[in-house]
């Protein structure tokens, strides 16, 4: 059984310690009030997030999602896994089939994930091999609507906000190699001990599956040293053939 490494928040706001009248509180609370929201949400992904106008502002993203249905889950995201993570935002992700049926200008604030996907960096500590499969399948062609209330930091060093800050930010996913930051990306391959390669060969074999997918080209300036080619799977709905050239 795979093993998830702990990953602990960057940044811990300030305040004073918890009382002892506090933690009585809580300790009431679990006993006996209901948390039956947060029932559910036991889909733990991780990847990495950058700001649509702000594309060099990134961080890694821990995702605790529920499966609503099958073609809607959603997301509170996190800056770590450990008792101590930051609430930082949330996301919705949404199938193919559902995107399709939102308006242009709604379509423009959702993200496509096939990247994610087929490049290795969306990972699912501790899940079974077999397990990962079926849920990178529910996610290929997918779309997120993210927003970031806090950027706490990141893991290999740059400070972040001590408390939330600022107004919400739209966030973007990464679609061609080179765009998340070195830095950040290795940092998370060494402190979770994750096998980024092995995942993305791995995943080529639901490569069948990929449909071209809106916004893949949307930040594509944004980050000029980063491979211009997207990888296998990894295509903008708007460099796709016509239905006239397929025929």
């Amino acid at each position: 059984m795979p093993v998830t490494k702990d990953r602990p928040a960057p940044l811990r706001p300030p305040g004073g310690d918890k009382t002892l009248k506090r933690q009585t509180l809580e300790l009431g609370s679990t006993l006996l009030q209901r948390a039956t929201p947060l029932h559910g949400f036991d889909i733990y992904v991780v990847g990495f997030h950058c700001a649509r106008h702000d594309p060099p502002m990134q961080m890694e993203a821990h995702h605790f999602c529920k499966q609503v249905n099958a073609d809607f889950l959603q997301c509170a995201i996190f800056d770590g896994n450990t008792a101590d993570a930051n609430l930082i935002g949330i996301e919705y992700i949404i199938s193919e089939q559902l995107f399709l049926g939102l308006s242009a200008e709604e379509q423009s604030l959702w993200h496509p994930h096939n990247y994610e996907v087929f490049s290795g960096e969306l990972v699912v500590p501790g899940l079974p091999d077999v397990a990962e499969r079926e849920l990178m399948a529910l996610l290929v062609n997918s779309y997120g609507k993210t927003w970031h209330l806090w950027h706490t930091g990141r893991h290999d060093g740059q400070p972040g906000h001590p408390l939330p800050m600022g107004e919400p930010m739209l966030m973007w996913s990464f679609n061609r190699d080179g765009e998340v930051d070195t830095s950040l990306r290795q940092d998370r391959i060494m402190a979770m001990d994750l096998d980024v390669h092995k995942k993305r060969e791995e995943r080529q074999s639901l490569l069948h599956l990929a449909h071209p997918q809106r916004g893949v080209n949307l930040l594509r300036d944004a980050f000029p040293d980063a491979d211009p080619t997207p990888p296998p799977g990894v295509r903008d709905s708007d460099d796709a053939p016509s239905p006239l050239e397929r025929v």
